[in-house]
């Protein structure tokens, strides 16, 4: 390894310990979101609102099984799985001292009708990274645990997540 590259690395994993410093986090964090639904399941319409006021949507029978405007819930978890894995992934990147410059990150949540209902049998996650000083191996390693641990990928166990990862030094 070259002494610039050696150099970068150190300071890379400096600014990752002052960014460890940084995240105070509390042990229990509660957020919320509250929905308001008037009428029956093919003709009424609700809105889902988030705790800080920030996202409000509404939705419907219509916006969640065809293309009526507005949301549903399958697009929401698909954001928060999204945004979720993002942020585990900067993490990781930052832990190994490789800051990422930028993630852009998509997930896709299939809705599949079962005998029974419907199922979200799998989530599709596809990101791009710009970050300096890693392999595509290492690269590939730190993906994949941020997929595995970030907190929604944890509380969708039961639903295959297919990851497909780029990275664009």
């Amino acid at each position: 390894m070259s002494r610039a590259r050696a150099a970068g690395l150190q300071r890379n994993r400096a600014h990752a310990v002052r960014a460890q410093g940084r995240m105070q986090t509390p042990a229990d964090i509660v957020r919320s979101a509250s929905v308001h639904w008037e009428g029956d399941v093919s003709r009424g319409k609700g809105t889902i609102t988030a705790e800080s006021g920030y996202v409000t949507a509404s939705y419907s029978f219509g916006t969640r099984f065809s293309n009526d405007p507005g949301t549903n819930p399958e697009e929401l978890l698909a954001a928060s799985h999204a945004a979720c894995f993002t942020m585990a992934l900067s993490l990781a990147l930052t832990r190994e001292g490789h800051p990422p410059e930028a993630i852009d990150t998509s997930a896709r949540v299939h809705l599949r009708r079962e005998n029974q209902g419907f199922d979200v049998p799998t989530i599709e996650l596809s990101t791009t990274v710009k970050a300096a000083g890693l392999d595509d191996a290492e690269f590939q390693r730190l993906a994949k645990g941020a997929k595995e641990n970030c907190p929604i990928s944890r509380a969708l166990r039961a639903t295959e997540i297919v990851l497909t990862a780029k990275l664009n030094p």
